[in-house]
């Protein structure tokens, strides 16, 4: 049913739909995505992938290389609702943008291959969406694909991802005979005529009944087993309506204590009205979601979607355009118009929206104002960047960022003309403050520009990115890993006295520390973050609190510089067990500075280990190439884990260093004359040969 998105921009919030789009790379998202898009009358013309003729895939670099490299919102009208939705990155590179956008989303769609199953990224990303809470429906694409199975696919999301799959639909044929489903709930079959854009309705296929009535009973026993309204229907019919059953389906996925799965193939046009259908009837409007809670004058405070409470508004991507600067916006409470002015709590300034947007990938339409639950970009925010709560000036609120990953890899970058240099450092500068993921720093030694981020190809698309935007000529040097340093032994009751006394007021801190190394405790700022604990044993006021507070934070100052090879520190634990102060010297920039070196003199006498980054690599061969494959992940370091063959191939899954697969893409295609591919997703630290077995000491 198309229907005419200008109607419903004012649609109330029980009829809007925020979602984005989520799996792993090449399963069909954007090619579902411009479906939906035709589907719904919002655009009058398929796009494809191949050709570089999608709406959302519209940056240059996403159409050369055939990805989604950013994420791009659209919206579009099913049925009297708005569905703002999100089609995000599948590549491990660019989680970092998946996460940003699954902070301000309400449920989404994720999208499994239907030969392969659950894929690395794709159990990325559901990771992420459970850390946000996000509930979510299952799309299994591809079903007219040769050795497509839906119940392969609906094992692998039991086995990998542990939800309880809610499959609502059976197959009408299958692979190149894949035609239409049986819509489970309704026991009604839905078929798309080969040449025909439209379903037809109508009953159960008769060889297909039997099929159809026992995978319904399935259904209801599954549903029962979770829902106690469903299971007090089943207990006392010995059946569920279907008015029942959609509603229990509705409430699991909301809880996400089950996932619905249904099933059909984008490129084909076959399964998108259910899908959309699903999405309007399981998936939460803003009003179904809690109130958002964000921090107000030290206390906790709620604000729920009511366009008539304070604005608060979090901001999860800035896009710099040659007509302006996009900030895009989740509104969770009250009311913007454009004109007014908003309070950025980062900042701390008052800023004004010149222009709202609704946001049709690189188009937009002007808006006169933005309500509680919507998704859009505002254009005259000079400073606001990813992360930023805006809120009405008169009622200041912080709201919980999304987490930003460390960066991996590093490569040093400058300009060819020493004229060009300054506009490189603008350059740089403006794209880390759209990706904050990625990090622009000055290597103190040579005095290079270095650009850290979350891969290979993420760098090279932001390298990309300034000579097309810019036109800069820019020289890249070669990748670099970010190691780490940890410890393995640590040392005890080590003492450090810190006085100066230069005229004046002078400086004391006494201090006794423990040093030992942390384990078992979880990354809580995500891959590779730093891991270290600061506790005080001290007794009797002989170091007062804010000196102790002091003490600490002149330990994690020295964490940045560790004693192997100036690399971060983590895994440690500092423990004060004694100190001493003096009536007059002692201050808090004292044991600041007490802290800072007495941690590093403490490191230096510990066994210390440097870490590398790995990665979990999953590798798709023919099975005639196995051998050569398993030797160059050998030779590479890799530690095999398993192999499975599915159909002619074999799909090896190791955990290689990263600094390994440098150029990895170029050696297998090269080793399989180029019928091989490979994913691979970070699996934080481990210690490397040099250091594994014993530990290096740093004297």
């Amino acid at each position: 049913m198309r229907t005419d998105l200008h109607r419903y921009l004012d649609t109330p919030l029980a009829a809007v739909r925020n979602l984005g789009i989520l799996a792993h790379v090449d399963a069909g998202k954007t090619t579902l995505t411009e479906r939906i898009l035709y589907l719904t009358g919002t655009t009058h013309k398929r796009g494809e992938v191949h050709d570089g003729t999608t709406v959302t895939d519209f940056d240059p670099q996403e159409r050369d290389r055939g990805i989604t490299i950013f994420a791009a919102a659209v919206s579009c009208a099913w049925d009297a609702h708005r569905i703002n939705l999100i089609d995000t990155p599948g590549h491990v590179d660019f989680s970092d943008e998946v996460a940003r956008s699954l902070r301000v989303l309400d449920g989404a769609v994720a999208v499994f291959d239907a030969v392969a199953g659950v894929e690395p990224q794709s159990e990325a990303v559901w990771r992420q969406a459970d850390r946000y809470g996000v509930p979510r429906i299952a799309f299994v694409n591809k079903l007219d694909r040769a050795g497509a199975d839906l119940d392969t696919a609906v094992e692998s999301i039991r086995e990998r991802l542990h939800p309880a799959p809610l499959v609502v639909q059976l197959p009408i044929g299958s692979e190149a005979g894949f035609t239409g489903v049986v819509d489970l709930p309704r026991m009604r079959s839905l078929v798309w005529s080969e040449g025909r854009e439209t379903v037809e309705e109508g009953p159960v296929p008769e060889a297909l009944r039997d099929a159809a009535e026992g995978r319904r009973r399935q259904l209801e026993e599954a549903v029962a087993e979770l829902h106690p309204g469903a299971l007090e229907e089943f207990c006392a019919e010995g059946t569920l309506s279907a008015r029942t059953l959609t509603a229990a389906l509705r409430d699991l996925t909301r809880s996400g204590d089950g996932v619905v799965v249904l099933c059909g193939s984008a490129y084909r046009n076959r399964g998108i009205e259910p899908l959309l259908d699903a999405v309007v009837a399981y998936l939460p409007s803003p009003l179904d979601v809690p109130a958002v809670r964000g921090t107000r004058d030290g206390g906790e405070q709620e604000r729920f979607a009511d366009p008539a409470a304070p604005f608060a508004a979090l901001v999860f991507k800035v896009n710099g355009t040659a007509t302006g600067r996009l900030t895009y916006l989740r509104v969770y409470s009250g009311t913007i118009g454009k004109g007014e002015t908003v309070w950025d709590s980062g900042t701390g300034r008052t800023e004004r929206v010149g222009r709202i947007l609704r946001v049709q990938a690189d188009r937009h339409a002007p808006l006169e104002r933005a309500v509680a639950g919507d998704i859009v970009a505002v254009v005259g925010l000079k400073s606001a960047r990813a992360g930023s709560t805006l809120c009405a000036p008169g009622a200041p609120l912080v709201l919980e960022p999304p987490t930003v990953a460390d960066p991996v890899v590093s490569v040093a970058v400058e300009a060819v003309g020493s004229a060009e240099a300054e506009l490189l450092v603008s350059a740089l500068t403006r794209l880390a403050e759209e990706d904050p993921s990625l990090v622009v720093r000055t290597d103190p030694e040579t005095g290079q520009l270095v650009l850290s981020g979350m891969g290979e190809l993420h760098l090279e698309v932001a390298v990309e990115k300034i000579r097309l935007a810019h036109g800069l000529d820019v020289r890249v040097g070669r990748p670099r890993v970010a190691y780490r340093e940890t410890v393995v032994r640590g040392v005890s009751g080590l003492v450090h006295r810190h006085v100066k006394q230069d005229g004046g007021a002078g400086e004391f801190a006494h201090v006794v520390l423990d040093v030992e190394p942390l384990e078992d405790v979880p990354d809580e700022g995500g891959e590779g973050a730093t891991r270290f604990e600061f506790r005080s044993t001290v007794v009797g006021g002989r170091v007062p609190q804010e000196y102790v507070r002091a003490l600490e934070a002149g330990c994690r100052d020295a964490l940045a510089d560790g004693p192997l090879g100036g690399h971060l520190v983590t895994g440690v634990r500092v423990v004060l067990t004694d100190g001493a102060t003096h009536p007059k010297d002692s201050s808090e920039r004292a044991f600041r500075t007490a802290g800072r070196f007495a941690l590093r003199e403490a490191l230096r006498a510990c066994a210390m280990v440097l870490l590398e980054p790995v990665a979990d690599v999953t590798v798709t061969v023919p099975d005639d190439a196995v051998g050569g494959v398993l030797g160059d992940l050998a030779a590479r370091r890799g530690q095999v884990s398993g192999s499975v063959a599915r159909a002619g191939v074999v799909v090896i899954t190791a955990t290689v260093p990263l600094v390994e697969l440098f150029g990895y893409a170029t050696r297998l295609r090269s080793r399989t004359r180029g019928r091989g591919v490979f994913t691979a997703r970070p699996a934080g630290y481990a210690p490397t040969p040099s250091t594994a077995s014993t530990g290096t000491a740093a004297r």
